[in-house]
């Protein structure tokens, strides 16, 4: 393989392994703050001990999501420098507003979120919360910012430079709310807020399941649910305005999304199938006209083809096609956990079937796959251009890098995130298995204002 196909798995091995956590930290963030925000509201105490179990899981997820995202900063001076290059005024802004406006933020009060109980007032710790919370999102805000900047570039203008041409950003506010990003931005929030409150879910029902902590167990799912239900709905209306964006500013990716190869209206939606590129169609089920009507509430709205494109300008159809009907598969399916689990979980109905419980527990894994799935389908739909229509993907890797160098990272860092992944899973198993600690019930003489 050459250097471009090498730094290309090496990119997506690192953000792979590092995206596992960032949704877990927004999602958990914000039932964290619900769970607080309960005991204040409340007083009961079964709140107070979900959000001192909780706040303990977070931290863990906290650290190593820090841990794995340092790497990715580096490899865009080390593999991509013609890329960094090229566009480092515009892609160094948001990268530095998240370490400054996120990072510092999230990092700041979590020290008072996890050591703070007995030292600060109830209400001065709930506010920790809220802004490791919302430090949280932020990171999540300018890093999509950054991406959808690639996705759709707009705020810029190209000059002519002694080492060559270079994106300069001449318009912020342009620059960050490009067309892209706040469709973006609120299906990549809403797909966190989903895997945090399953996992949350999850461990709730592993303990119904063992018979233990019952308590803690179904005001933890209680909570879980709550959101999954929310962000299962939000994701399905936030998904469907990201597709509608797309066919306007990527309609080639639109059309490996779908398999449409000829421009037409009365477009199908396929449900699912298999691209037969030789012959250029989609073998499954399909729903005739329904691709033009969604993008366009009109059959009529024409769809436009791959063949629009010449075929070292298309993306690739198949794994672009698979990935994006999977996710679609496993949001759907989402949904329904959600609200039946939800339902039955506020009725006390869900605690009597533990072939649902199961369930449950497995459903943890859901999100997390159409967590990256999506991401997959958005970068692999977006080649060959690494910032679409502007710089193609084999001119930004960096020249002075062998294709063995980064072979030889490659194996190194898969070594090494296998190694923290499966740190992570002892810990977090750990603490799983522990369950909530009697320091984690409200203390006599608490700071109380």
């Amino acid at each position: 393989m050459d250097v471009v196909i090498l730094s290309r798995i090496q990119f997506a091995l690192t953000v792979g392994f590092h995206y596992f956590y960032p949704p877990l930290s927004i999602g958990l963030g914000l039932v964290l703050v619900l769970m607080e925000g309960m005991y204040l509201r409340t007083g009961n105490p079964i709140y107070h001990t979900l959000t001192r179990f909780w706040v303990r899981i977070f931290g863990l997820i906290f650290a190593f999501g820090v841990g794995t995202g340092i790497v990715m900063e580096f490899e865009f001076g080390t593999n991509w420098a013609a890329y960094s290059r090229f566009v480092g005024d515009i892609f160094g802004s948001p990268l530095a507003a998240e370490g400054i406006f996120a990072f510092f933020l999230e990092s700041g009060f979590l020290a008072l979120l996890l050591f703070g109980w007995d030292r600060i007032s109830k209400k001065m710790h709930f506010f920790a919360t809220c802004m490791v919370a919302l430090g949280a999102h932020f990171s999540a805000i300018w890093i999509v910012v950054a991406n959808s900047w690639m996705q759709t570039p707009a705020g810029y203008h190209v000059v002519d430079t002694p080492v060559g041409p270079r994106a300069e950003i001449t318009s912020f506010w342009e620059a960050v709310l490009n067309p892209s990003t706040l469709d973006r931005l609120s299906h990549t929030i809403m797909g966190a807020w989903q895997a945090g409150a399953f996992f949350v879910i999850s461990v709730g029902a592993y303990y119904l399941l063992k018979r233990q902590h019952a308590n803690f167990a179904r005001a933890s799912m209680k909570v879980g649910f709550v959101v999954a239900m929310v962000a299962s709905l939000g994701q399905l209306a936030t998904g469907h305005d990201s597709a509608v964006m797309v066919s306007e500013h990527q309609p080639a990716k639109l059309a490996a999304m779908e398999g449409v190869y000829d421009t037409q209206s009365n477009a199908s939606l396929s449900i699912v199938g298999w691209v037969d590129e030789g012959q250029e169609k989609v073998v499954g089920i399909e729903i005739p006209g329904m691709l033009s009507w969604l993008i366009g509430y009109d059959t009529a709205t024409t769809v436009r083809g791959l063949n629009e494109w010449p075929e070292k300008d298309r993306p690739p159809v198949q794994v672009t096609f698979q990935t994006y009907h999977f996710m679609v598969m496993i949001g759907m399916a989402l949904i329904a956990l959600a609200w039946c689990g939800g339902i039955l979980a506020w009725t006390d109905r869900l605690f009597q079937h533990r072939w649902m419980l199961w369930v449950l527990v497995f459903s943890v894994l859901l999100p997390q796959i159409a967590n990256q799935l999506g991401w997959a389908t958005a970068e692999i739909g977006r080649q060959p251009w690494i910032v679409y229509e502007l710089m193609r993907t084999a001119d930004a890797v960096s020249e002075t890098v062998s294709a063995g160098n980064v072979l030889f990272s490659l194996i190194l860092f898969t070594l090494i995130y296998v190694a923290l992944f499966v740190v992570f899973i002892v810990l977090l198993d750990q603490k799983v298995k522990h369950g909530p600690l009697a320091a984690d019930m409200p203390r006599t003489g608490e700071v109380q204002s």
